[in-house]
């Protein structure tokens, strides 16, 4: 069997797509068929080369999506052929299986326990989860790292209560789900901060109280007209050190916290003012916002329905895999809040 996959040859260059050859399951792994993939800055980190040195080339890619169990190997019982399945970097329960070696013209092309730049992936168990009912496919594909980071920075990690505060710097995919999941616990004000407008007009429509252009001014001085003696909460999700330092300014005194969610490139620092926790600010780091795919990740998916927000539709616009380097350009850009990739789109009949 083969599948159609974009493959990283070189780092800093377009992704490649070839025909690999999919290997025979091992004990722990599932055969998925890719219905979506999105498409995650942390991806594009790795594609341009942000993240230093990369030994594993050439390689697949992506590591949010959804999609049905073809096959599963000797050992699988979390999931059967016919599931419907979220596929995550975040570990749940099951096997860990680490890696994959698929053929290309004889040259082999590796993969981690979860890659979703292609038609059909070897996926480790641990590493899906099957979809709840009522949640269509491009939607669970968001629930693989959007939704989770983006929902489990405020609901986990900062426990966000009714009426608080918050402010959400960088306003992607991920930070969208933040101001989402903000809107659902009922924080107010919801302060919204970008450097571009198309963003922020999207912020509103996901519950954004109030919007900051981060590009035309200081936006410390904006929200302190907001809320003078600073907010409950910040969530920073642009991966800019600069920028976490001014969310951690942004948040009260006694008490005050801010997420770090953003990637930063590969050799950047984070400095930051000593004092800003002698008066008891809280800076605080996620790993996927502390989220367990098999207890949240139905948990976020029912608070999505419920909420009949189409967030696909809020985040951006749909690509064809063939069209993977033109959506990692949208990404840079910032003209796309997240990609997504159809899978369906442009294959053979």
């Amino acid at each position: 069997m083969k599948t159609l996959a974009a493959v990283l040859v070189e780092t800093g260059r377009p992704l490649e797509l070839a025909e690999l050859e999919v290997p025979t399951l091992q004990a722990g792994q599932v055969l998925v068929d890719i219905a979506f993939s999105g498409v995650c800055h942390t991806q594009l980190l790795e594609a341009r080369g942000y993240r230093g040195n990369d030994p594993f080339l050439p390689h697949c890619m992506g590591h949010e999506g959804s999609g049905r169990v073809i096959e599963v190997g000797p050992e699988v019982s979390k999931v059967k052929s016919g599931d419907e399945v979220v596929l995550s970097w975040i570990q749940g329960t099951g096997a860990n299986v680490q890696s994959t070696i698929y053929k290309w013209n004889g040259r082999a092309v590796n993969a981690g326990a979860v890659t979703t730049f292609s038609r059909q992936s070897i996926i480790s168990e641990n590493r899906l989860t099957r979809l709840p009912a009522h949640v269509p496919t491009e939607a669970a594909a968001l629930l693989g790292c959007a939704i989770p980071t983006g929902f489990g920075s405020v609901l986990n990690t900062a426990q966000a209560r009714p009426g608080q505060s918050i402010a959400v710097f960088g306003v992607g995919g991920v930070g969208l789900c933040a101001v989402v999941a903000a809107a659902m616990v009922g924080c107010k004000p919801i302060i919204a901060v970008d450097v571009l407008a198309h963003k922020l007009e999207l912020a509103k429509l996901a519950g954004a109280t109030d919007i900051v252009m981060a590009s035309s001014g200081d936006p410390l001085q904006a929200i302190r007209r907001l809320i003078p003696d600073g907010i409950d909460l910040a969530v920073e999700a642009t991966g800019r050190p600069e920028v976490m330092v001014q969310a951690l300014a942004a948040v009260r005194r006694r008490g005050g916290t801010s997420i770090v969610i953003g990637n930063a490139r590969k050799g950047e620092r984070l400095s930051l003012d000593p004092g800003e926790f002698n008066q008891g600010k809280r800076i605080l780091g996620t790993w996927g916002g502390d989220s367990s795919p098999d207890i949240d990740f139905p948990r976020y998916a029912k608070l999505l329905v419920s909420s009949k927000l189409n967030l696909p539709a809020l985040l951006g616009r749909i690509y064809s895999l063939e069209s993977i380097n033109e959506a990692l350009e949208g990404l840079e850009s910032g003209q796309v809040a997240r990609p997504l990739i159809d899978m369906r789109l442009g294959a053979p009949c």
